[in-house]
């Protein structure tokens, strides 16, 4: 669990979990919201283009179960100028802690909040929104990759896009887009990402405020069944891409998005729900739920089933752990004999490796295992419609995290797959032999397995 935890999110957003519920307009409200809260996370209520009675409502709501740290999740680009001043001047007036933002970085919006004392949370697409939310005064970015459901800003996949962001920033970074287990936890921590944030995996709850309909079809689902569309514009501004569940309507069923005639589907509490409108059904409407915009990230393929928010962020908090090798809890085996004096002797005279000497090896381990994991995500095909990580990454990633708790990785490498692996079965198998019995060669014993099985079964492939 502590290399789960040594994320700066905890700290500065006042949870437990590096997890981070996604601010989804409609579907983040206050039910579900509480439900990561309480659960360890940290949850956004999704107040995007709604009215302050609302977020008015939602926020007592939240503090009526004692929760006191929340975010509220606005959208300026998409909002028009009187909503979003009132919005913005009914957080500032509840006091609410944590705002988050999207789209373009509005750096007025980000001053003005930040005037109010409140911590800002910008996400962006690219490198150069990320460093201009950074100038504009934000403390904490989310890195949105393509994989995301919804509205997405950017077009690079999150394995390429958060490293290129860490490099440019120093402030906490998280990782959205794709995201649904506790393995793209852990590869996100591994590549440096401070925490996670989860959309379609918290929108399969029982809490969110999404239709049961829409919950429904995103059981069973691929990532292949997913794609990234403009037909779903109205109420934002055009050629505003969303990646939704494939249907009819992105199939060119319904016609074409750029007909001038709105057509009604649905309706919620008396407002008209138009086919290619942004709007996904929720619990308070009524219509053609299969013409709406399903949003969907591309980690639906491993969500199985609807459950409480608690039982998905204990889920992955378990698969995350398990992930991570840990060291031996037995105590360390005697190395000398009774009859001779070896016991006594220091680790260097009996040719053992020490100090910093072992410090130096375990680091330059740790520098090929990052440099191995790298070259899993770059082997990865470039397609949109996929996880954003590959399974195969998961078990490097928890590598890496396990030998960065025991020395900080020596200067960054690179190279291909077959190499790194090379290189790095020697250097374990050089250090292993050099180890007094006990916890640490234990564990480089297992990583020494785990390498040699990689290595063939790239052979074999």
């Amino acid at each position: 669990m502590t290399d789960l935890l040594n994320s700066r999110i905890p700290a500065l957003l006042g949870c437990r979990l590096p997890i981070v519920l996604a601010g989804m307009g409609g579907v983040a409200r206050s039910e579900l919201a509480a439900a990561v809260s309480e659960a360890g996370g940290f949850g956004f209520l999704g107040m995007v283009r709604e009215p302050v009675e609302l977020i008015r409502r939602e926020v007592e709501a939240l503090r009526a179960r004692g929760i006191t740290r929340f975010g509220v999740n606005i959208i300026p680009a998409a909002t028009k100028a009187d909503l979003l001043e009132a919005q913005l001047s009914t957080i500032i007036e509840l006091g609410v802690p944590v705002v988050g933002l999207f789209w373009d970085v509005d750096a007025a919006v980000v001053s003005r909040l930040k005037q109010a004392g409140i911590l800002v949370v910008c996400q962006v697409g690219a490198v150069a929104d990320a460093v201009a939310a950074g100038r504009a005064g934000a403390d904490i970015l989310i890195a949105q990759g393509v994989e995301a459901g919804g509205h997405v800003w950017g077009r690079a996949p999150l394995r390429r896009l958060l490293p290129d962001i860490l490099a440019a920033v120093e402030m906490p970074v998280l990782a959205a887009g794709g995201l649904a287990v506790g393995g793209d936890l852990v590869t996100a921590l591994a590549l440096g990402a401070d925490g996670i944030v989860l959309g379609t995996a918290l929108m399969a709850t029982h809490e969110a405020f999404a239709h049961d309909f829409h919950k429904s079809r995103l059981i069973g689902r691929q990532a292949a069944d997913t794609i990234l569309t403009t037909d779903f514009h109205i109420n934002w501004p055009r050629d505003a891409a969303v990646r939704v569940l494939r249907s009819d309507v992105t199939a060119g069923g319904r016609g074409s998005p750029d007909a001038p005639e709105r057509i009604v589907i649905g309706e919620e509490e008396g407002r008209p729900i138009y086919l290619f409108s942004t709007d996904s059904p929720l619990r308070s409407m009524t219509g053609e739920f299969a013409a709406m915009a399903l949003y969907s990230g591309t980690g639906i393929g491993r969500i199985d089933t609807v459950v409480p928010a608690r039982e998905r962020l204990a889920a992955i908090m378990r698969e995350a752990e398990a992930r991570i090798p840990a060291m031996s809890s037995a105590p360390a085996a005697e190395s000398a004999s009774a009859i001779c004096y070896a016991g006594e002797m220091s680790g260097a005279y009996m040719g053992e490796v020490e100090g910093a000497d072992l410090t130096d090896a375990l680091g330059r381990i740790g520098a090929n295992l990052h440099a191995a994991l790298a070259a899993v995500l770059a082997a990865y095909p470039l397609e949109a419609d996929q996880p954003a990580f590959p399974d195969e990454a998961f078990a490097y990633a928890g590598w890496v995290l396990a030998l960065d708790r025991l020395a900080r990785p020596a200067a960054p490498v690179s190279g291909d797959l077959a190499r790194l692996l090379l290189t790095l079965v020697r250097e374990v198998g050089a250090l292993v032999p050099r180890l007094p019995d006990g916890d640490t060669r234990a564990l480089l014993q297992s990583l020494l397995a785990f390498l040699q099985e990689r290595q063939v079964a790239a052979f074999r492939s």
